[in-house]
């Protein structure tokens, strides 16, 4: 049974991790490449919900927070032990941590630069999309929404992490796709390279997280 201060730390770690991955998708975003596959789907259901409503409240991140609570939803009727506390948190949280950092990092118009640079920040944030969501996976407090899917799907099928993140990869890609989410070079390199990247540094961040928790 795991104490209230082994909560709170785990809680902790998997809030900087949701900042760090969010920071990625962000840079993906920024580069004007294509988005990460999640959010390819959700641009494509966010510009549905545009064509058939003037909600002015309508965002990007509240659209995220929609799907996400649906997957919660969901998962909640197939298996509850991957529902965690954090969970909640991650999802209704990623939305407005994207919006942020979209808004903070939109001046820079990164989007006018050179072909090289923009692939340059697009494979940043591959990395730091990557690097981020391992953590969160590792902290065991909870998880985003595409990580979760891949997580269930993984353990379900004892299928690699990395190999299962890619197939779940390009069936976002493809739904947002069909929906007139924005699919570029980014999105391919994403899909193909945010698992094996991820598969690297998960073995990584448990034996950091491992060190963080009280009577580790």
């Amino acid at each position: 049974m795991r104490s209230g201060k082994e909560w709170t730390i785990r809680i902790v770690i998997l809030m900087v991790g949701l900042t760090i991955a969010h920071l990625g998708v962000s840079l993906f975003l920024l580069a004007e490449l294509g988005s990460d596959p999640f959010n390819v789907m959700i641009q494509g259901l966010y510009r549905v919900f545009s064509s058939l409503t003037h909600w002015e409240a309508l965002t990007h991140g509240r659209v995220h927070i929609a799907v996400s609570l649906l997957i919660i939803a969901i998962l909640l009727l197939v298996d509850k032990s991957y529902v965690k506390p954090g969970t909640v948190l991650c999802m209704v949280c990623g939305g407005p941590i994207i919006d942020f950092f979209t808004m903070v990092l939109s001046p820079l118009n990164i989007q006018l630069a050179s072909l090289p640079l923009r692939i340059a920040v697009l494979a940043v944030g591959c990395g730091v999309l990557a690097y981020g969501m391992t953590i969160v996976i590792k902290s065991d407090a909870g998880t985003g929404p595409n990580d979760l899917v891949a997580v269930v799907l993984s353990d379900k099928l004892h299928g690699k992490f990395s190999v299962v993140r890619i197939l779940v990869d390009v069936c976002f890609v493809l739904l947002g796709y069909l929906m007139g989410g924005t699919v570029g070079i980014g999105t391919i390199i994403c899909a193909l390279l945010v698992g094996p990247v991820a598969g690297f540094f998960l073995p990584i961040n448990e034996k950091n997280i491992q060190r963080l928790l009280p009577g580790k």
